[in-house]
């Protein structure tokens, strides 16, 4: 019986984390492929191919991307970007939507953005009690006026869906900077602590240096 279990365990150690490997794939593969909607009922590949390839909207979503990406690079592009903008802003109710999504995704993917881009750990969700989260810049707006010292702005993720959490506002020296990735902070996280980062040496603690503001 205890070799049984042991080989029930194992092959579960194997089979779970590849079905739901593929089960992702085949919804982000069946997501995509509905970019292919936008294109004209004749220009379809089901219908000048004859027969249907999966995955073909990966192809034209990423072609999108690039395309869309080369353009608003340049002059012209950043012009008619800039426009897109102010004429979206001027829309009631869209201008909130979309001001707010704009500004994290500038936040998140902009190369000289700051946010998470260091794992550090705190104490939370009380005094002696720690766990990992990631800086998201330094506090702005009103709540700085009332905040004495060098202050981060930082994400607790929860666990195991790290997509939500809680956002707080921590002196500096209260964060201990991690000598791991982010990715490597997010597996830790996602698996409850099991997987553990490895090539990372204990040392002293190293409080985080803060993010100087644009």
């Amino acid at each position: 019986m205890a070799s049984i279990r042991k080989w029930l365990l194992s092959g579960l150690l194997v089979i779970v984390p590849l079905t739901i490997t593929l089960l992702v794939l085949q919804w982000v593969l069946n997501f995509l492929d509905q970019t292919l909607l936008i294109l004209p009922d004749s220009w379809q590949p089901d219908k000048l191919l004859g027969f249907h390839i999966p995955g073909f909207g990966v192809l034209l979503a990423l072609g999108s991307l690039l395309l869309v990406g080369a353009v608003a690079s340049n002059f012209v592009g950043r012009k008619l970007v800039g426009w897109w903008d102010n004429l979206l802003h001027r829309i009631p109710i869209v201008r909130s939507i979309y001001s707010g999504v704009k500004q994290v995704s500038d936040t998140l993917f902009s190369e000289s953005g700051n946010a998470f881009r260091k794992a550090v750990l705190i104490q939370w969700p009380r005094e002696g009690a720690w766990t990992i989260a990631f800086v998201t810049g330094v506090p702005g707006g009103d709540a700085a006026n009332y905040l004495q010292g060098e202050y981060l702005s930082i994400y607790v993720p929860t666990t195991p869906n790290p997509t939500g959490g809680y956002f707080i506002m921590l002196k500096a020296s209260d964060c201990i900077e991690l000598k791991m990735s982010v990715d490597e902070a997010l597996k830790y996280i996602v698996s409850m602590g099991v997987v553990v980062p490895h090539g990372v040496a204990p040392s002293a603690p190293k409080p985080v240096n803060p993010i100087q503001s644009s």
